[in-house]
């Protein structure tokens, strides 16, 4: 099959011809029909992630159809429409048998622990409970665009932040994190600030629901900011990137007794990043992370896209063929553009 292969950390990858993928007798292999390109696998490529080891392929946000089963799949057919989370929970550990295979301790992530879906086919392990069946009313490239950063967002905002309608949620850093943020929080019915350094992509924050913006590139307190649109600070705050400033901001913005949720990724120098401590003791905050979402949570989110209260497609800014990703993946950390990147072409 074709893929997109990196043999060394941080230089080009390039199109090569490798072995099609075979199930294990649990897993399942399927045809891509569509991956989406996040940071994630920019951090991957750059050897921010310890799990990935070379040579490898990339991708973890994918939808396809599955070609190819193992020996004890008990749920899935030849032909199926399937997505599924970027994290598949191994369905033995502790942290499955409570239903957070999210943070299995044996976990199966393409793109990261195994090769990933740029390329035609991609193997899938701990098939028969991370699955998700594709409703006929979501397509491929839709589907492709939920697998990291929106579930993530959903699962961060309506299991981690719980947010309420006329809440306030700010969000640090409008890329495909922050944006399905404030489209799931919009439909929420809460009021949503939205934070970052792009006109652009603020203006188009403000088109899927932002009520209010603040640009950190021209505005010198950030924090000072939301708390005077939000009247004493948010209910909830999001960091969608992951930097010191972000992180520090999200904390810093939020009223008493509020919650700040992690979801964007630290580059390794600020992984120990600091944080205001006497706010968090002072104010009562509480801190969250949001590691993706589990696959039998996927059902509320499918039902509110088929309705219509959330339009997952409108943050898809374009779509390109395999051969394309590479200059996508390798500049991802230059922030240009706007919305969600998907291959659905090889």
């Amino acid at each position: 099959m074709k893929a997109v292969v990196y043999e060394e950390f941080g230089q080009t990858p390039a199109i090569q011809q490798v072995a099609d993928p075979k199930p294990t007798k649990t897993g399942i292999v399927l045809q891509v029909k569509a991956t989406g390109i996040c940071r994630s696998d920019w951090h991957g490529w750059m050897g921010n992630d310890s799990d990935v080891k070379l040579p490898h392929v990339p991708g973890h946000e994918l939808a396809g159809e599955i070609v190819e089963i193992g020996s004890e799949i008990k749920n899935w057919r030849i032909g199926e429409r399937v997505t599924l989370p970027f994290v598949g929970g191994c369905g033995r550990c502790p942290q499955c048998a409570s239903g957070n295979q999210q943070v299995c301790d044996f976990q199966f992530q393409p793109g990261f622990t195994h090769w990933g879906s740029f390329a035609e086919f991609v193997a899938i392990d701990y098939a028969d409970t991370n699955l998700v069946k594709l409703p006929e009313e979501i397509d491929f490239v839709t589907a492709s665009s939920l697998g990291c950063r929106f579930v993530t967002s959903f699962r961060a905002v309506v299991e981690q932040g719980k947010v309420k309608g006329g809440e306030w949620l700010a969000v640090h850093g409008c890329g495909g994190v922050g944006l399905s943020a404030i489209m799931i929080a919009n439909a929420l019915g809460a009021n949503v600030v939205a934070i970052d350094i792009s006109d652009e992509k603020l203006d188009f924050a403000k088109s899927i629901g932002a009520v209010a913006v603040v640009n950190s590139k021209k505005d010198e307190n950030v924090i000072e900011a939301v708390k005077e649109i939000t009247k004493g600070g948010a209910h909830v705050s999001l960091d969608a990137l992951g930097s010191p400033i972000t992180c520090f901001n999200s904390v810093a913005n939020l009223r008493k007794r509020g919650k700040h949720i992690q979801v964007g990724i630290m580059e390794p120098e600020f992984r120990n990043t600091p944080i205001p401590m006497g706010l968090l003791m002072s104010n009562e905050l509480e801190i969250y992370g949001s590691h993706g979402m589990q696959a039998h949570k996927y059902p509320e989110m499918l039902e509110m896209i088929k309705q219509g209260k959330l339009q997952p497609e409108k943050l898809i800014g374009k779509t390109i063929s395999l051969e394309e990703s590479i200059n996508e993946l390798v500049n991802m950390n230059s922030f240009s553009g706007t919305g969600v990147t998907v291959i659905d072409r090889f």
